[in-house]
């Protein structure tokens, strides 16, 4: 189970985040929180690559990032080599990308999931492991 988190999220994925944060903290997760730190306007971008970059780079195992729709965190992260930012709005979602695509980053639509959903997300996206095997190969794939 991973131990540090990157948590990001823009204005529209501010209630959630400051929940998820909460509920990561404590089960003892090291939550580094790259922002937003209020409900005010804020360009998701500007959360997504620092939460990316710190997975990416290793210094945190699992990153996740929160906006309106989930798209834009999405899609941003994704630019990041070795960053499979998954958009997830039911548990199953989060478990199946765990397993069958080893993603490392999880992005919710704070517009279109209730928060006990979410939390329950946030919680099979930690908890399950990567089948690998013949998921590998296709994981392989991803990059260009």
């Amino acid at each position: 189970m991973p131990e540090h988190i990157a948590l990001g999220a823009d204005h529209a994925g501010f209630t959630y985040k400051e929940a998820i944060k909460s509920w990561l903290e404590d089960r003892n997760y090291t939550v580094t929180d790259f922002g937003t730190y209020s409900a005010d306007s804020a360009d998701y971008a500007d959360f997504a690559h620092p939460v990316a970059s710190a997975v990416e780079t290793g210094k945190a195992e699992r990153g996740i990032l929160i906006c309106g729709s989930g798209q834009g965190v999405s899609m941003t992260a994704n630019k990041h080599p070795n960053i499979r930012a998954a958009l997830v709005w039911q548990p199953a979602i989060a478990q199946l990308t765990r397993q069958h695509n080893n993603a490392n980053v999880l992005c919710l639509p704070e517009r279109f999931i209730s928060l006990d959903d979410a939390l329950q997300c946030v919680q099979l996206f930690l908890a399950t492991e990567f089948e690998g095997g013949r998921h590998q190969q296709r994981v392989d794939k991803i990059a260009c």
